[in-house]
């Protein structure tokens, strides 16, 4: 398989990340957002997986305005890897992460990802993400399914047209991305399972690349996304892992492109991106953990020593100092909004069109047609 086939593909697909914690029962009223990423992990993906790496954060910013009922939804994504021979599972599929609202988590295990040729299997792995992960009962909650290659949809024991209708009748629609030409995705049948579940098909010209569009606010919006780490407070067991993860995840998105590195920075920024479960200001200030509950071995060496009035004093500093920070790059990306809408005008005339901007649109349709509504 020509690996320049998939140049472009993923950019989008994890277009929905990292969600806001609340309380639980601010949490029990919120709305629902479900994705899980088929992705195929065959000798073809080289491409395919560097494009996600390097378009994530973008994409994910381009849903933080989401809002049903004037509520910021509760996203949760799922990764699924097929059709690589390294897989000893049945039908050479892997769960790679259950639903989680971690983003960072996601990033990092797609930067872990390796190919392999294989036999890809559609039917199996669609039957896989329905059956086995934790989908929401609430029949107002969007859950989608996202699966991208470009052998034929038909391979593989479990026929896809049944495994579609299985996930329909869950309420999980089933979007497909072929990477080739759309006459050939309809004739390999990727265009008849998406329409058998509710769902969308989408091709790609494979030889245009995304346009990275550089702006002359970014280095500066990634410097405060880098010294906004400095306000974490990890605690607990899990709390250096995810620091030194929130760390790595922006060192590799500074390794694929200068706009890469800034959208993180921006989407760290916003109100999506929140760490209850490591950082001690947001688990404070979200109310889910009393600082006078936490033990002094689950705090930073700094802290250990201090009394609980100055560990108050501590957390709000730092509470402060990050407002501070995301209020300065919120404040820049106002600024790089005008430069690149003039910038995508300009490619617009030049007729360029990549599937950020077509998959994006396509899920704003199905999230429209759940009343949800994007500021």
């Amino acid at each position: 398989m020509n690996r320049t086939r998939w140049a472009g593909f993923f950019i989008v697909l994890l277009s929905m990340g990292v969600v806001l914690s609340a309380t639980a029962e601010e949490k029990a009223r919120r709305p629902v957002i479900q994705l899980a990423i088929l992705l195929d992990t065959s000798n073809s993906m080289d491409g395919l997986i560097n494009q996600a790496r390097s378009e994530i954060w973008k994409i994910v910013n381009e849903f933080t305005l989401a809002r049903k009922g004037g509520q910021r939804p509760d996203i949760e994504v799922a990764l699924f890897e097929y059709g690589n021979d390294s897989v000893k599972d049945e039908g050479f599929v892997r769960l790679v992460l259950p639903l989680t609202s971690d983003l960072d988590k996601v990033s990092e295990e797609l930067f872990a990802l390796t190919t392999n040729g294989g036999s890809e299997y559609c039917g199996q792995v669609i039957r896989a993400a329905t059956n086995g992960l934790k989908w929401s009962q609430d029949k107002e909650a969007l859950k989608v399914i996202v699966i991208a290659g470009n052998e034929p949809f038909t391979q593989g024991s479990v026929d896809y047209r049944e495994a579609c209708k299985e996930a329909i009748g869950k309420g999980i629609l089933v979007n497909t991305i072929h990477c080739g030409s759309y006459d050939e995705g309809v004739e390999g049948r990727w265009k008849d399972g998406a329409m058998l579940a509710d769902g969308r098909y989408l091709n790609i010209d494979q030889e245009k690349a995304v346009p990275h569009i550089d702006a002359p606010q970014d280095p500066e919006i990634t410097r405060l996304g880098e010294e906004m780490n400095r306000t974490y407070i990890p605690y607990g067991s899990a709390g250096s892992a995810a620091a030194e993860r929130q760390s790595v995840q922006d060192s590799n998105a500074a390794k694929m492109s200068v706009e890469s590195a800034a959208q993180r920075a921006i989407f760290k920024s916003s109100a999506n991106y929140q760490n209850t479960g490591w950082d001690l200001v947001d688990a404070v200030s979200d109310g889910s953990v009393a600082l006078s509950d936490v033990k002094a071995e689950d705090l930073p060496e700094a802290m250990q020593k201090m009394s609980l009035e100055e560990r108050k004093r501590h957390v709000d500093a730092q509470k402060k100092e990050r407002a501070r920070l995301q209020e300065q790059i919120r404040k820049l990306n106002d600024q790089r909004k005008e430069f690149v809408a003039q910038k995508m005008k300009e490619l617009e005339k030049g007729g360029e069109e990549t599937l950020d901007s077509a998959m994006i649109k396509a899920m704003r349709e199905q999230a429209e047609k759940r009343n949800y509504r994007f500021e």
